[in-house]
């Protein structure tokens, strides 16, 4: 190979630049997690501009903990949950409620684990505190 034709080559190869780095796909795991905290995120989000909303206002609670095994029943009561005809997030809520439920108990099945079945957590979340060791007060 001539000097002229390795640097015409060793120049392609510096405009290509380094190859493309494919992401690894998304697990399921990481998936269900990722979207648990967007329906969680936008139906915050949903009670916080339309507080006044009747059909806002009877839904049920919607706290979401993957790995509590009654969040499938409570994903079902909340697609089950009476229509809101006239506001249009509640309708886009549900859809992404009914996805979830349907990557989670299909397509996912085998994948997630559950560590609990407390209903109640669901309904009554505790709330998370951090509490400092001693030494670090």
């Amino acid at each position: 190979m001539t000097p002229g034709r390795l640097a015409l080559l060793l120049l392609l190869l510096l405009l290509a630049g380094p190859p493309a780095a494919q992401p690894a796909p998304p697990t399921c795991y990481s998936r269900v997690l990722s979207l648990s905290r967007e329906v969680s995120g936008d139906f915050q989000r949903l009670r916080a501009v339309e507080p006044w909303e009747a059909c806002v206002r009877h839904l049920p609670g919607l706290y979401l903990d993957i790995h509590n095994y009654c969040v499938l029943a409570k994903l079902r009561d909340f697609v089950a949950s009476p229509q809101c005809w006239k506001v249009a997030r509640v309708d886009a809520l549900k859809d992404k409620v009914r996805k979830l439920y349907t990557i989670m108990n299909s397509f996912c099945r085998r994948d997630l684990v559950f560590l609990s079945d407390d209903c109640n957590a669901l309904e009554y979340p505790v709330p998370v505190t951090t509490v400092l060791p001693d030494h670090q007060r």
